[in-house]
């Protein structure tokens, strides 16, 4: 969900309470001034956590870190560094706490889990040394750990990092591609499965040095799922978690919308989804639940997308399907609508919606001023019989200010941008390649309801892979994502990264009060 940054806290509390100190001068003294909009400043701090890509000794995993140029403030040094977890690798979850109150003695459970290890301070594994150049690394087997990480000074604001793991055989097989979340306390993940075919994980990871404790809630199309071990899940300090979801309930569900909380700490969340026919690729939070959503990135040549959809107020969501194509929106014949009950999950086979156009979708209120709050995500396949893959794709928020992804190849990187209300200009950057080359800068004009599907620029003279980022110039809201395709032996394997705002700025309030007349 959201990424979290620590930055200019203190700055902000002081300033803030200037600022209402001054709105305290009595009226008509000709102190009091109007007020103005926050300035935004950089953050200072930004944290990163990267699951356990793989436990195959077939797989390879590419890490990509990146810090764009340019929005650094008065920040001279810093710091950007993913370093290994004690990652706690087990088949199902640990024991979880007796205590299930919301107290922090429920973090006490979370000590004595069967494996933990304490954090190491190992060798990083990616450190960035300047803004606008990134960096890679490889790693082979099925021994990497989970990464945690933190960005400092001028490599904090939009620190971003990329997991991409290829497994050419095996029940898991397939392109799996990760943007490297931020810790939360809250996150939805509607598209997984405890069906027979499915082995979903969802991995767990704590980057601070002392535990957190994790619940768990499934729901499926009839409502919250029976349930067992999903309360008060330890996960220890600096470790990673996978707990397999068909472990925590009897009843197989094909539909599932998973909600992960803590009660203490926070955790890095994501859901790795293994299907036996169509591979596996890692499903990331859906944006914040709202009355409307945007999915972006839909290939042209999906042959089966389904929707899922989730409302986790109490009162049911009626939604207006739209498909937003190179041409416009246009309603998916036979599903105009979704009815969405409240706490339960609901879903939709629109098959190949896209027709051989890329396209994204749109969910919005069937009737004017009734928004109910809805999570949503797509799930994608590409390929038909035994050469298919899957790939998810949640709704996300908008690019706003500026968004990045990074391991962008030469060949295989196509970019998605969505306009779902009015006509936007973006300009793209395209940084210099991990090995060498130099950046180019190219802007897009974005039609309203429409989505315009691009093979992005490559760096001049590119070496390695590269990060790619997007901004808003002007018009209106933006929803961007990136789709890396790497066919392997006939598979049209691929992964989809969405691209929200990157968080790289914080809003501090001004203080524009003349305060010497405090002492009058």
């Amino acid at each position: 969900m959201n990424r979290t940054t620590i930055s200019l806290l203190a700055t902000a509390t002081a300033l803030a309470a200037i600022t209402g100190l001054a709105a305290l001068i009595a009226p008509g003294s000709g102190a009091e001034t109007e007020a103005k909009a926050p300035a935004r400043l950089p953050v200072e701090r930004s944290s990163l956590l990267c699951p356990v890509p793989s436990t195959s000794e077939l797989a390879e995993t590419a890490y990509t870190s990146f810090t764009p140029a340019g929005k650094s403030g008065d920040a001279k040094d810093g710091t950007a560094e993913l370093r290994p977890s004690a990652a706690v690798l087990a088949d199902t979850v640990a024991a979880p706490s007796k205590d299930k109150s919301k107290n922090g003695d429920a973090a006490k459970g979370a000590k004595g889990a069967k494996g933990a290890k304490k954090p190491t301070p190992d060798k990083a594994v990616l450190a960035v040394k300047e803004p606008g150049k990134p960096v890679a690394a490889k790693a082979t087997g099925g021994e990497s750990p989970a990464l945690v990480g933190t960005a400092t000074g001028r490599l904090a604001p939009g620190w971003t990092a990329q997991q991409t793991t290829t497994e050419t055989a095996g029940g898991a097989r397939g392109l799996l591609g990760v943007s490297c979340t931020g810790p939360d306390t809250d996150f939805w993940f509607p598209g997984a499965s405890t069906t027979e075919d499915r082995h979903d994980y969802v991995h767990l990871t704590n980057p601070d040095d002392t535990p957190a404790v994790a619940d768990i809630e499934l729901y499926g199309k009839d409502g919250a799922l029976k349930t067992t071990l999903t309360e008060g899940i330890p996960v220890p300090a600096g470790s990673s978690v996978p707990v397999l979801l068909s472990t925590l309930t009897s009843d197989p569900a094909a539909e599932l919308t998973v909600h992960v909380t803590t009660r203490t700490g926070r955790v890095g969340a994501v859901v790795r989804a293994a299907d036996d026919k169509a591979g596996s690729d890692w499903l990331t939070a859906s944006a914040d639940p709202s009355g409307t959503a945007v999915l972006p990135g839909i290939p042209a040549d999906a042959t089966s997308v389904r929707l899922v959809a989730f409302a986790p107020g109490n009162d049911d969501a009626d939604l207006k399907v739209q498909l937003a194509g190179p041409g416009g929106k246009i309603i998916p014949a036979g599903h105009e609508t979704l009815h969405v009950k409240s706490g339960m999950t609901a879903s939709v086979d629109l098959q190949d919606v896209t027709k051989g156009e890329a396209g994204s979708l749109i969910l919005s209120p069937s009737q004017s001023g009734r928004a109910t709050p809805v999570v949503a995500a797509l799930r994608v396949v590409r390929g038909k019989g035994d050469k298919q893959e899957v790939a998810f794709i949640p709704a996300t928020a908008p690019v706003g200010e500026r968004a990045s992804v990074a391991d962008n190849r030469a060949k295989g990187s196509t970019l998605s941008l969505t306009a779902p209300g009015a006509a936007a200009e973006v300009k793209v950057t395209a940084s210099a390649g991990t090995e060498g080359g130099t950046q180019v800068v190219k802007t897009y004009k974005v039609k309203a309801g429409t989505t315009l599907a691009v093979t992005p620029p490559v760096p001049a003279g590119l070496k390695g892979s590269y990060a790619l980022m997007v901004e808003t110039v002007s018009g209106g809201p933006v929803h961007a994502s990136r789709t890396l395709a790497l066919p392997q032996d006939g598979i049209p394997m691929f992964t989809v990264q969405t691209m929200p705002d990157d968080r790289g700025t914080v809003a501090v309030p001004e203080a524009e009060q003349d305060l010497s007349v405090l002492d009058d």
